[in-house]
């Protein structure tokens, strides 16, 4: 059932949360973190899938990674001109209007013949997703102060388990009924998703009195004049997910090769191998809530770096591959609840904003990180997959090490 709530009232840049606000039980975060998780596994589901697509619709193995790359558009710009939404309007409404949508741009894709009609209808299934980040704002404007790093936290364990368990299922699901059976499944699994939601989820909005949609668009821009840790946090983002996606893309080319020859179902399997960042993300929380956002993320980044090296020898042993992807995904998933963590911190009343203007970064990395990896791999094979992912680990260290003192944020 719904609870009764009191929507709130901002004027300003401040916010007044009704004095009837919604108890975050655990039930309804947890409810929350499946919900983010199957959102997200629409972005990934297809990284799996990249060589049966290619080889179904007659895409060049270079040009498939373009798939990949136009859902991260599409996620872009869902950041830009639907996230802030959850600022204006009831959030509630928002997330099952989005993950509604995504049902029908879900099954449009199973259904499509032509490259380009996919590429169509998996742009709109990333515009739909970042449902995912109205999900976490709306978990972080539920959450006391002191709690706001933990919920966090553990609704981005779902995401994660979500991102490892869509190139597992998809995996699984394209070898014994095809690519477009995956996208098939996605689709009743959001369709359910959207009746439990509407069971249980309360309405909650931190509106903006008299304010218009393109004024809220245009006060993101704001944030980001006024609020250095969003701008330093987004950039980091950027770089930390270019260098998670420069892996996931790729990887899927040197296993399929006929020396290696794994299935898409065992391909999927390594994705159990980053389970470790749903771990690090709760533990990140919370050591965001106890102010110590900075030491985790240096080591995080330092770790991020070292993990491509066993990555590296993936020809002489899979085992070295498995070893370095535990490292990356407890890496980039500890940089990321940090990020979200502190820049919540810095304006509790714009989270939707915040979030979404963070999530433009990110998602902007994770496209250019798939457009680039299976560039290079082309060219360089899997070590120079590698070295880009090493170059672009080195740069996010070194931005953090310049820049650590202007993100700083009393937590």
């Amino acid at each position: 059932m719904n609870t009764p709530t009191e929507t709130s009232s901002c004027t300003g840049h401040e916010c007044c949360i009704g004095h009837n606000q919604p108890r975050l039980t655990g039930a309804l975060v947890l409810l929350l973190a499946m919900t983010a998780g199957l959102a997200v596994a629409n972005v990934y589901v297809a990284q799996p899938l990249l060589d049966s697509m290619a080889h179904s619709l007659g895409v060049a193995p270079a040009r498939i990674g373009v798939v990949v790359t136009v859902t991260q558009i599409g996620y872009a710009l869902g950041l830009i001109f639907l996230v802030p939404l959850g600022d204006l309007i009831d959030q509630r409404k928002l997330i099952l209007g989005q993950m509604l949508l995504s049902v029908a741009f879900l099954t449009f894709a199973s259904l499509v013949e032509r490259f380009a009609l996919l590429l169509a209808a998996l742009a709109l299934v990333g515009l739909m997703a970042v449902v995912v980040q109205v999900v976490v704002a709306f978990g972080a404007s539920l959450a006391a102060p002191a709690e706001q790093g933990r919920v966090v936290g553990r609704i981005t364990s779902g995401i994660v388990l979500g991102i490892l368990l869509a190139r597992l299922v998809s995996g699984v699901v394209s070898d014994l009924a095809g690519w477009r059976a995956v996208y098939a499944l996605s689709a009743a699994l959001m369709l359910l998703m959207v009746m439990l939601l509407g069971l249980r989820m309360p309405r909650h909005s931190l509106t903006q009195a008299g304010v218009s949609y393109w004024a809220l668009l245009g006060s993101v821009v704001e944030l980001f004049l006024t609020e250095p840790v969003l701008r330093a946090r987004a950039v980091l983002a950027m770089l930390v997910f270019a260098s998670f996606s420069i892996l996931w893309t790729s990887l899927v080319l040197p296993l399929s090769v006929p020396d290696i020859g794994y299935s898409h179902t065992q391909i999927g399997l390594f994705g159990l191998a980053g389970i470790a960042g749903a771990l690090a993300a709760s533990q990140a929380g919370r050591r965001a809530d106890q102010g110590r956002g900075q030491q985790t993320t240096g080591v995080a980044l330092v770790l991020l770096l070292l993990s491509w090296i066993p990555m590296a020898y993936l020809e002489a042993s899979i085992l070295w591959l498995v070893l370095g992807i535990i490292v990356l995904d407890f890496a980039v998933q500890a940089v990321h609840v940090t990020n979200q963590s502190m820049i919540l911190a810095a304006r509790p009343d714009a989270s939707s904003r915040l979030i979404g203007g963070y999530m433009v970064f990110y998602s902007l990395g994770s496209a250019l990180g798939a457009v680039s990896s299976t560039t290079v791999y082309g060219w360089a094979g899997w070590a120079g997959v590698c070295l880009l992912g090493a170059s672009v680990s080195m740069a996010a260290l070194l931005f953090w090490s310049f820049t650590r003192s202007g993100m700083s944020v009393h937590l």
